[in-house]
């Protein structure tokens, strides 16, 4: 890339006008070069955040500032911005190799230059061979490679991603995904990325927003608001969990213990704000969890029952009822401790510091 990098401030970004309730107001700062993802569920605000910035729509309040300079007056084609839509917006008469040519032939590019950006990036995206083909020619994959070739052509100094890999088979996504992460750390443009999809937050992102009703719930690097989500909707966007209605029992000096429905009592490290008799829920991630004999377990767990067991090849999928109002799911590797866990079998599900999170329970 040849233009210098730059940095984006939404500064009390508030948006109407689109899918209720828009952004309410968000000020979020995405530094030099950094790959920023926006997650949240459908109408949760993240697609206003890509249209205010390319133009596409007018913020009801607030500013979009890209290296300095207030945006929001320019016309979208003179924001220098590399727009990804999920689903392409691609031309069927028109070739690749004329596809990723035709905005830079827009922005009077000359000829030998839009040759060799062109077979550059067609290059870099593995099209080099499908250049000729028009896009029903082309695989999902390859037209959404596709997508990303046109937008990088002319060297955008922003890269706006709208769910560049929805709708993609496993296996091709975590091949693609693990493609756009080596194309970031390349070419180091700033890139603003939204997606629904926790996987792939998590797998691209130098940090996260993670949105809830037009509004930031929580930001941070992708293992801390993983590992310390704040909020239960926090946890679910970040991926599967147990949530288990606890009550706090006893307040320490370094954090709490908490007494789940069955009766039994887990402490938690780091919590401070709780009260005795506050209602919370226990944030349980089931690949973090581990598994053992009833009479084996030792420190903190959750004694109960095998109810189900799923065989998933590398891993085995566990619900152990504790008699609670759910069972809690934990995943394991098929080689977990050489044994397989039987239906109907008593077990201890252990906890651990790195297993345990407490947030509010809202409705309790």
């Amino acid at each position: 890339m040849s233009r210098p990098l730059v940095d984006i401030r939404l500064e009390a970004l508030a948006t109407r006008g689109g899918v209720p309730p828009g952004l309410l107001g968000i000020s979020v700062h995405v530094r030099y070069g950094e790959f920023f993802t926006f997650l949240g569920p459908p109408h949760s605000g993240k697609t206003d955040v890509l249209r205010a910035v390319a133009g596409f729509m007018t913020p009801s309040a607030g500013r979009v500032v890209v290296d300095g300079e207030d945006i929001l007056a320019l016309p979208p084609g003179a924001r220098s911005i590399g727009y990804v839509f999920q689903e392409g917006a691609l031309w069927r008469h028109m070739s690749v190799r004329e596809h990723v040519a035709f905005g830079l032939q827009a922005h009077g590019v000359a000829a030998n230059e839009v040759e060799r950006r062109v077979s550059t990036v067609l290059g870099r995206l593995g099209l080099a061979g499908a250049a000729e083909r028009r896009p029903p020619e082309l695989t999902l994959e390859e037209r959404r490679r596709l997508a990303l070739a046109r937008a990088l052509a002319p060297e955008p100094r922003v890269l706006l991603l709208d769910e560049p890999l929805a709708h993609l088979d496993p296996l091709t996504r975590k091949t693609l995904r693990i493609e756009l992460a080596k194309l970031h750390r390349d070419l180091a443009v700033t890139t603003i990325h939204v997606t629904r999809d926790a996987a792939d937050a998590l797998a691209l992102s130098d940090r996260l927003a993670v949105l809830h009703d037009g509004q930031v719930a929580q930001l941070g690097e992708p293992s801390e608001v993983y590992q310390h989500p704040r909020t239960r909707v926090v946890a679910e966007a970040l991926g599967p969990a147990n949530f288990l209605p606890v009550r706090v029992v006893e307040v320490r000096d370094l954090g709490v213990v908490v007494e789940t429905e069955g009766g039994h009592r887990v402490p938690v490290a780091g919590v401070g704000e709780y009260r005795e008799g506050s209602r919370g829920l226990l944030v349980l991630r089931p690949e973090l969890l581990s598994m053992t004999d009833a009479a084996m377990g030792r420190g903190p767990g959750l004694p109960g029952t095998v109810s189900l067991r799923v065989f998933e090849g590398a891993r085995q999928l566990y619900e152990v009822d504790i008699g609670a109002a759910a069972p809690v799911r934990v995943e394991l590797p098929s080689q977990h401790e050489g044994r397989i866990f039987r239906l109907g079998e008593r077990v201890r599900v252990e906890l651990s510091s790195e297993t345990v999170v407490l947030v509010p329970n809202i409705e309790g």
